[in-house]
Formats: C-alpha cells, sequence, structure tokens
C-alpha cells in the first residue's frame, strides 16, 4: 500500500516541482511565441522564481485555460501536449483539494501527457495497456533526448496514481513508474535539478523494508540529489526528512534534515517557489514531530 504521506506531498512536492519546471523548456516559449514575444519565458521565470504561492495559485488557471484553448481535440504537437499535462497535473496537486476534482485534473493531465508520448516518442502509444514486456522493450530504445517528454509523461502519471490511490487499477501501475523512473535515471539523473532522481528516491521509499521497501538505497539517493544540486533542491530534504526519517523512525536525521530547510534562504534560480513550498512543509512536519517519534 502506497504512504498517506506520499499521495499528499508527491503531488504537491515532487510532481508540482516538476511540472514548474518544465514550463521553463524552449519547447513552450516556440509554442506561445506566437502569442507574444518572450511571453512564456518570462511567465515560466516568473512562477519558478516567485515567493507568492497565492499569486500562482490564482494566476495557474488563466494559463490552463489558455492552453487548453491551443491544444483543441485534434493536436499532435507533443511540446504543447506536454506543457499543458504538466500546468494540469501542478494545478491538480498543489492547489486542488476537492478529490473529485483532483481525480478529474489528474486524469486529464495524464491522457495529455500519453498524446504527448504517442506523438513525439517512438513508439510511444498505448504505455499503460501494451504488455509489460512490451513496455521493458520500449524503455530501452528511449535516449537522452527523450528524457524531457518521457519525464513529462512520468510526472502526470505520478499525480494520475496518487489522486486514484484508493483504486487498485492505479497501485497496480506503479511498476511501470518505477521501471520508467529507473530508465530516465539511467538516462540523465540530473535532468532538472536531479528530478528523475528524486522521484526515485520517493518511490524507493514507499514501503518499509519488512515489506520490501528499500529505505537505504532510498537514502543513497536522497544524499545524492542534495549532493547534485548543492543543497539549494530544499523540497529533496523535506522528502528525505518524512518519508526515510520518519519510515525508519530516525529522528535525529529527520529533524536535522527539516532545520536545515527552514534555516536556508529559499531563492534559488529555478527552484524559488518549490523552495518556499518546503520551507513550509519543514514546518508542519517539525510541530507534528513529537506525535510522531
Amino acid at each position: 500500500m502506497m504512504q498517506a504521506s506520499f499521495v499528499r506531498r508527491l503531488r504537491t512536492g515532487v510532481c508540482f516541482a516538476f511540472s514548474l519546471l518544465s514550463l521553463a523548456s524552449a519547447g513552450c516559449s516556440s509554442l506561445l511565441s506566437s502569442v507574444t514575444n518572450g511571453f512564456a519565458s518570462d511567465l515560466s521565470a516568473s512562477i519558478l522564481n516567485s515567493t507568492d504561492v497565492e499569486t500562482v495559485r490564482q494566476g495557474a488557471p488563466a494559463y490552463l485555460l489558455l492552453i487548453d484553448g491551443l491544444i483543441g481535440e485534434d493536436s499532435r504537437d507533443a511540446n504543447l501536449l506536454s506543457q499543458a499535462a504538466a500546468l494540469n497535473s501542478a494545478y491538480a496537486g498543489a492547489f486542488v483539494e476537492d478529490p473529485v476534482r483532483q481525480k478529474a485534473l489528474s486524469s486529464k493531465a495524464l491522457k495529455l501527457a500519453l498524446r504527448a508520448s504517442c506523438a513525439g516518442l517512438k513508439d510511444g502509444c498505448d504505455l499503460r495497456t501494451r504488455d509489460y514486456d512490451s513496455f521493458e522493450r520500449w524503455l530501452k530504445t528511449l535516449r537522452k533526448k527523450d528524457v524531457p517528454l518521457a519525464f513529462s509523461v512520468a510526472g502526470s502519471w505520478a499525480g494520475w496514481m496518487q489522486a486514484h490511490s484508493d483504486e487498485l487499477g492505479a497501485i497496480a501501475e506503479l511498476g511501470r513508474l518505477k521501471a520508467l523512473v529507473e530508465r530516465l535515471v539511467a538516462l540523465d539523473p540530473t535532468y532538472d535539478n536531479s528530478s528523475p532522481r528524486l522521484y526515485l528516491a520517493v518511490l524507493e521509499s514507499l514501503q518499509p523494508a519488512a515489506v520490501g521497501g528499500r529505505p537505504d538505497i532510498a537514502r543513497g539517493h536522497f544524499e545524492q540529489v542534495i549532493e547534485d544540486t548543492a543543497g539549494r533542491n530544499l523540497m529533496a530534504k523535506v522528502f528525505f526528512a518524512e518519508l526515510y526519517g520518519r519510515g525508519t523512525f530516525d529522528r535525529e536525521t529527520h529533524d536535522r534534515l527539516l532545520e536545515e530547510v527552514i534555516e536556508a534562504d529559499a531563492e534559488a534560480p529555478g527552484l524559488t517557489l518549490m523552495n518556499t513550498l518546503a520551507k513550509s512543509q519543514a514546518l508542519e512536519l517539525l510541530e507534528s514531530a513529537d506525535d510522531y517519534f
């Protein structure tokens, strides 16, 4: 079973962070340059480097509607579909509390991401329904140039899985998601501030060691993310503290990491908004530590 904390924080942290980072890609800028020169790159930079979570919360729906209008029903523009998937997944994961809306938006995001995969990746259709051997063969065909689009699929898939975590069918897809993330880590582990490795660290933390979890491997991935980002990715420390620290009842590691997050400067290129969210979550976790340990 997935941990309840994963249901909440994977979607509000890793998936949201991935989605925000993906908005800064060159694909989004080229797609929207016809609307106004430089609009997409300026908007993405503003979102990624904002410390005002509430402004982003209120402004995101307008951008979501704008991208929906550009897509239509028949678009095969993989970049546009990928950006739409990222935004829907981010908005559902970070700002939507109603479970029904979460499921609807995450389902929409996954559908868009799979359309993007089908349009932009060789043999990238039917990833959820093809037999597993075929899926594994497809993973081996992915190359480093495919990582951005494949990572879009992983992010939206994870967001969908968490919104539907009360359904056995969703949990059954975890193996495919993990295999995809492992392939991304093998191809480009430091992509987007080491997000593929951070995903893998989280996935390795979902179960305790007694039932197949691998917390020691998860710890290694968390530590590598922190090293690769020079400690600037504060969400990595929050996940490390909650999923590993609480999962193994290692309060010393738990409290140390969260205190580091609280004391750190949130501002870092491309990470400011995510770090602002991380600092808020770190405070919540520290306040509840006595009740947990």
